[in-house]
């Protein structure tokens, strides 16, 4: 299912923005653009996630930027850069000829600039993007049970045409039984014509009669077919209104329903139940594809 999220929040000095974007898929695929200070958190965050979508493609994204320049420099060490200078002085009494060193090569010598020791500003920054990471995904969730809820709805109106179609082929079963039951009669009668003209039927005539005769009767006999996916379709409401992570089981329920339709279809006896197998298979398919984007 298809949703949107983000936050903000501060971390010290640090503004933090965190960007969740899911579009449908099959299967949970996340992918992360974090900052290189932040790779830390991928397995964390990626954990968090899996643990409250189970599909579709997500982006996790996470911006930092420092509010406060003074923040970002530090203190100055007085003494340490007098000492760094003295050193210059120094090896340039050596070196007359050697570059001077520039205010940018003073600051990153250490000791020069004295920071907030990095462990507890790695920390407070990561319980920031974890905190960020699970109001985010809660918003997530919410958004995609909306379009969720809009889904099952569609599902369950195709599930009812579908119930309808069901309940429109039972009917027919006396018809193609009639005609069945002719076709029987016809084949009958000319196995009595080809005998009564001294055209006796040899062993292997014969068998293939009582086969044909067999296989018509298994394409005749769909009721089996029907009374399955009347049960499939219980299930399937079943399955909807329970609510939660059902998208994978209705994935596979639907697998069942699709090879009831093709059984169907391959067994009929009359062309009006061709047409309405072909009808149900539609709307199983229909019904496919909105399953592969619940949650």
């Amino acid at each position: 299912m298809t949703g949107y999220a983000v936050r903000e929040a501060k971390a010290g000095s640090v503004a933090l923005s965190l960007e969740l974007k899911s579009v449908n898929a099959r299967f949970l695929d996340v992918a992360f653009r974090l900052p290189d200070t932040l790779r830390a958190a991928e397995m964390p965050l990626r954990e968090k996630i899996a643990a409250k979508i189970r599909r579709g493609k997500l982006e996790c994204r996470v911006t930092l930027e420092e509010e406060n320049a003074a923040a970002i420099a530090g203190d100055l060490n007085e003494a340490a850069l007098a000492a760094l200078a003295e050193l210059e002085r120094r090896a340039r009494a050596v070196l007359p000829n050697a570059a001077p060193l520039s205010a940018r090569d003073a600051l990153m010598f250490p000791g020069v600039l004295e920071r907030a020791p990095e462990s507890a500003a790695a920390a407070l920054l990561l319980e920031a993007v974890f905190s960020l990471a699970d109001t985010a995904l809660d918003e997530l969730v919410e958004v995609r049970a909306r379009e969720g809820e809009k889904l099952a709805r569609d599902i369950l109106e195709r599930a009812a045409r579908l119930k309808d179609v069901v309940q429109a082929v039972k009917p027919l079963l006396p018809q193609a039984e009639t005609e069945f039951l002719e076709k029987l009669r016809t084949r009958l009668r000319s196995a009595a014509d080809a005998g009564a003209t001294g055209e006796n039927l040899d062993e292997k005539a014969e068998a293939r009669l009582l086969q044909e005769v067999a296989l018509m009767a298994a394409r005749m006999d769909v009721a089996e077919e029907l009374s399955r996916l009347s049960a499939h379709l219980e299930e399937l409401s079943r399955l909807v209104a329970s609510g939660g992570q059902v998208g994978k089981r209705l994935d596979f329920l639907l697998q069942e329903f699709n090879r009831e339709a093709n059984t169907l279809a391959s067994k009929s006896a009359l062309p009006a139940i061709t047409r309405y197998a072909l009808e149900m298979k539609l709307l199983i398919e229909q019904m496919r594809e909105q399953t592969q984007n619940l949650e």
